[in-house]
């Protein structure tokens, strides 16, 4: 019994590595239940064996054709039985679980692969591997971690291992590409250093990305807020200066009307007086008239020596048409410089707002074009006709006559003042540090 006990570890598939069709039951195709052994030596599930035997007129082995004269008595085979029961839990233990990659040989329960193969284009399980270990052929083989649609890893032009990634156009190639189409480019060598290198280069891609996006979403809060304030203020100085306006036409309107006025006294005035006058007039024309047919000569004579009454030089009085062209004017002018006045306390506002983003900017010698002289402060800077003997640096703008700021700024608002009085030529910008310095 410890024979039998010794041989059949022996033979376990865990140790000798039995394949799956030693078994299989050679009539329904699947591992054996309640195995049997025929006397010609093969097995058979006992359930199938039996059947094929009761629906047939002789006795024959399916597998052999040998003809039993009598209908043998089988027996289930006890070491065939525990021999298949541990393949299947050994199959069970090393069946691959969901999202595992299979083995491409394995027929029954897939087990799950070890390695996969580039130059077969197969992953293999631990059992099927082994000729990969150990035939001399096989192991010059390249096996890699177990990989889903290895067909992937294989150059759809040439059907070779993609073994090599191209720097140059960002993709994987392998050695005849290489050789022929990436025969110039930065190729490395496929590997997981090169996969981590990736990863890491990709983090930090998307770390910067992420930086910039903070920023841009910082930049869109201030620009809604700089907006919104912009709004308010806007309709702030707006309806001051409508009610200016408003303020400034009632004004104009009041003396207008004021002078309407005082126009319409005049003139009503006027013609009071000469309304009197008339008056007076028409009553003595009526005197003068009744005499003229009178017969009493001395009072005729009387009365045309009596002094006509009183009246006014009209001649040069005049009723002008009323002008309100200068009242206008004026009012105009006045609202003018009203709002003058509000302008500038309204740029003076916003003065002082953008001073609040003042910063202090010194001129750097290192950069200034051999023709400029700069302060000892570094504050001011002019252009002179006498060449000076400096260093060639890289930093050094030649021969365009310019010269950088030591204050470097990435983003955000910046105020500074800069002048330019008295000058007659003069140039002022802001630029990127990779400015062209040489040409």
């Amino acid at each position: 019994m410890g024979h039998l006990t010794s041989k059949f570890v022996d033979m376990s598939p865990a140790c000798s590595g039995t394949s799956e069709h030693h078994f299989l039951c050679s009539i329904c195709l699947e591992v054996l239940t309640d195995p049997v052994t025929t006397p010609c030596g093969h097995n058979f599930c006992k359930t199938c064996i039996s059947t094929h035997w009761d629906t047939s007129t002789t006795s024959r082995c399916p597998v052999c054709n040998q003809v039993f004269s009598t209908k043998p008595q089988l027996k289930v085979n006890i070491m065939m039985r525990e021999m298949v029961s541990q393949f299947r839990r050994e199959s069970e233990r090393k069946a691959a679980a969901p999202g595992e990659v299979l083995c491409d040989v394995c027929t029954g329960t897939k087990v799950k692969a070890l390695k996969s193969c580039l130059d077969c284009v197969v992953s293999y399980c631990e059992t099927h591997l082994k000729p990969h270990l150990t035939a001399s052929g096989l192991r010059r083989h390249q096996l890699v971690e177990p990989v889903e649609n290895l067909e992937t890893r294989m150059c759809p032009k040439h059907s070779k291992p993609l073994e090599l990634f191209c720097q140059s156009d960002q993709t994987r190639v392998c050695l005849m590409c290489s050789v022929l189409e990436h025969r110039s480019h930065q190729l490395v060598p496929l590997g997981e250093d090169l996969f981590e290198d990736k990863k890491v280069y990709l983090q930090q891609m998307i770390q910067k990305r992420r930086e910039k996006l903070e920023v841009i979403r910082e930049s869109v809060r201030f620009r809604k807020e700089a907006a919104d304030r912009g709004k308010a203020e806007g309709v702030e100085m707006f309806t001051a200066l409508m009610e200016l306006v408003r303020r400034g036409l009632k004004e104009l309107m009041k003396t207008m009307e004021e002078q309407q006025e005082a126009e319409e006294r005049e003139a009503e005035g006027l013609i009071k007086e000469l309304e009197e006058e008339i008056f007076e007039l028409m009553k003595r024309s009526s005197e003068v008239e009744q005499l003229s047919h009178s017969e009493d000569h001395l009072l005729q004579h009387f009365c045309s020596l009596k002094a006509p009454p009183a009246t006014k030089d009209w001649t040069e009085v005049m009723v002008h048409p009323s002008s309100y062209e200068g009242t206008v004017l004026r009012a105009v002018a006045q609202l003018e410089d009203t709002l003058s006045d509000k302008m500038m306390k309204i740029k003076m506002l916003e003065m002082k707002r953008l001073q609040q983003f003042a910063v202090d900017v010194t001129l750097d010698p290192l950069t200034a074009n051999p023709y400029l002289v700069l302060s000892d402060d570094g504050k001011q800077v002019y252009c002179s006709d006498v060449k000076k003997n400096l260093p060639h640096n890289k930093e050094r703008f030649s021969p365009c006559v310019s010269v950088l700021g030591k204050q470097s700024f990435s983003s955000g608002r910046f105020y500074f003042e800069v002048q330019v009085k008295g000058k007659t030529k003069w140039d002022l910008g802001v630029v990127k540090e990779s400015i062209n310095r040489k040409g």
